[in-house]
């Protein structure tokens, strides 16, 4: 599976503008965002019948008309045809099924330690100023003030739509038509496989982030342009699958002002938690390259990083869950939260609501420890009453978009504050438990092969990652155990102490 560094992972989405800034102005021999009306009527019955086919089945499996299974080599060649035609330089890499992300880019040649690799140049990027094939369907959008993402996710559709006839065809054609992204999952199987991790949540937000801009489009634009933006290829499938190929394929590039950019060929290479290279726009060549860190020879795959992401991160955006203990940048979230019973609730969320947080927050718990935050909103969640003039500074101490100080400490509360977080611990190791002895024996409840091969398939992913997590939960809980042991063992020979003296002295 492809992909690329540095994924743009900030929240959705501006608000764009109701009305256009100025009044559209149409000349018919722009062309359109639809097939040549020969064409039309088919292309648009071939849409219907691959939704209406999935949609009878399981909602998960509708597809688009457009793109390659995504195992698929078969538009390789084309595809790097295209691309050498079109400026790329003559590469050391190509495009082969692989053992780790279905397809990938493989060396041809002996590629050395700290060699540059890629080059692709600007004029192969896809970017908000790429020129549209349609080009009144581009004008309208920017009038609207349209956001990157969603600009760029309708432009994919607006260019797929066209098939031979937009220049991105080939790429295109080699994109997977059902990108491993957890917009593909449906509500059901984020409950019954992810139940136990935060990132069910983030993902079910994920999923209503893209619902609900497809919808924003749809209603304030799609809607009174019907003739460029027809329902029957704008619609939710087709943003299902450009958001997916956005949030898996769409890079930042460090040396243009942090641009993002789809970069064809780049997007191929698959991720290893073993390498840090990163793709970036290399001025002196004038193009988009990484360096290797290490050595290949032929036949090896290829790999760069795509940023410092936990399991589940990957899996949010990727679809894929790294081997268990091979990812130094793993972690869980922990969710931790004030009590309602608590006689300084409402003191306590309002410091919190001052620093952006809220009654209930969510912490990273690595294997190597946890953040200086966590044990701050620990300190608010315990501390009593007598305490409340310190409410602010510890919610100042838990925000990281502070630069107060986090390395606070109150004796005096520190056992309730480790107990509060190791209850939380537990709690949490409690319902992954629960899924991972259960899992064996989980009812699949499908009798198609297609579709029980997938709930195979997601089943395991989920197993994976709630291993992973467990696993850093259970170190947590370990640590957590012998710090309040050692507290508590101190508190105990001081009590003894003190009673000795106390004798001594009677």
């Amino acid at each position: 599976m492809a992909g690329a560094s540095r994924i743009l992972q900030t929240t959705f989405l501006p608000t764009f503008s109701k009305n256009p800034s100025l009044h559209t102005t149409r000349s018919h021999s722009h062309g359109c965002c639809v097939p040549p009306t020969a064409k039309r009527g088919a292309f648009f019955d071939r849409i219907r019948c691959s939704v209406a086919a999935a949609a009878g089945e399981n909602t998960a499996m509708a597809g688009v008309p457009w793109g390659c299974d995504v195992d698929s080599v078969e538009n390789a060649a084309a595809l790097q045809a295209w691309l050498s035609e079109s400026g790329l330089p003559p590469q050391k890499m190509g495009i082969q099924k692989v053992e780790v992300g279905e397809r990938g880019l493989v060396a041809l040649k002996n590629i050395r330690k700290g060699e540059k690799l890629l080059f692709v140049p600007p004029s192969l990027f896809i970017t908000a100023d790429s020129n549209w094939s349609c080009r009144e369907a581009g004008e309208v959008l920017k009038q609207y003030n349209v956001p990157d993402w969603p600009l760029l996710a309708t432009y994919l559709i607006s260019e797929a739509c066209l098939m031979n006839s937009s220049r991105w065809s080939n790429y295109i054609a080699a994109l997977p038509r059902q990108p491993y992204s957890l917009l593909y999952w449906t509500r059901p199987e984020l409950d019954r496989y992810l139940e136990a991790s935060q990132i069910r949540q983030r993902a079910i937000e994920r999923i209503n982030d893209v619902t609900g801009t497809y919808i924003d489009l749809r209603d304030r634009i799609f809607s009174k342009h019907p003739d460029l933006f027809p329902a029957e290829v704008f619609n939710m499938e087709s943003y299902r699958w450009s958001f997916g190929i956005l949030f898996s394929r769409l890079v930042r590039l460090p040396s243009m002002d942090g641009r993002v950019a789809l970069v064809p060929w780049a997007d191929m290479l698959n991720h290893s938690c073993e390498v840090d290279t990163f793709l970036d726009y290399d001025r002196s060549s004038q193009g988009v390259v990484f360096t290797t860190d290490r050595a290949y020879q032929p036949g090896e795959q290829v790999f760069i990083s795509y940023g410092k992401k936990s399991n589940g991160e990957l899996l949010l955006s990727y679809g894929f869950v790294p081997r268990e203990g091979t990812n130094p940048s793993d972690s869980v979230e922990l969710s931790l939260s004030i009590s309602k019973s608590d006689k300084c609730y409402k003191e306590k969320v309002a410091a919190l609501k001052k620093q952006g947080l809220s009654a209930t927050q969510c912490f990273p718990l690595q294997i190597t420890g946890w953040p200086l935050e966590l044990m701050a909103y620990a300190y608010l969640a315990v501390s009593p009453p007598s305490m409340i003039n310190q409410f602010d500074e510890m919610a100042a101490a838990a925000s990281n978009k502070t630069t107060s100080k986090k390395d606070i400490r109150y004796g005096e509360i520190e056992e309730d504050a480790l107990q509060f977080i190791l209850d939380a611990c537990e709690a949490s190791i409690s319902k992954y438990s629960k899924f991972l002895q259960t899992s064996g024996s989980m009812d699949l409840d499908v009798t198609n092969p297609k579709l029980l091969n997938r709930k195979v398939f997601l089943k395991q992913l989920a197993v994976d990652l709630c291993t992973s997590e467990r696993r850093m939960l259970f170190r947590a809980q370990y640590i957590l155990r012998r710090r309040l042991r050692d507290i508590r063992s101190g508190e105990l020979k001081a009590l003894r102490l003190f009673d000795g003296l106390r004798k001594l002295f009677k």
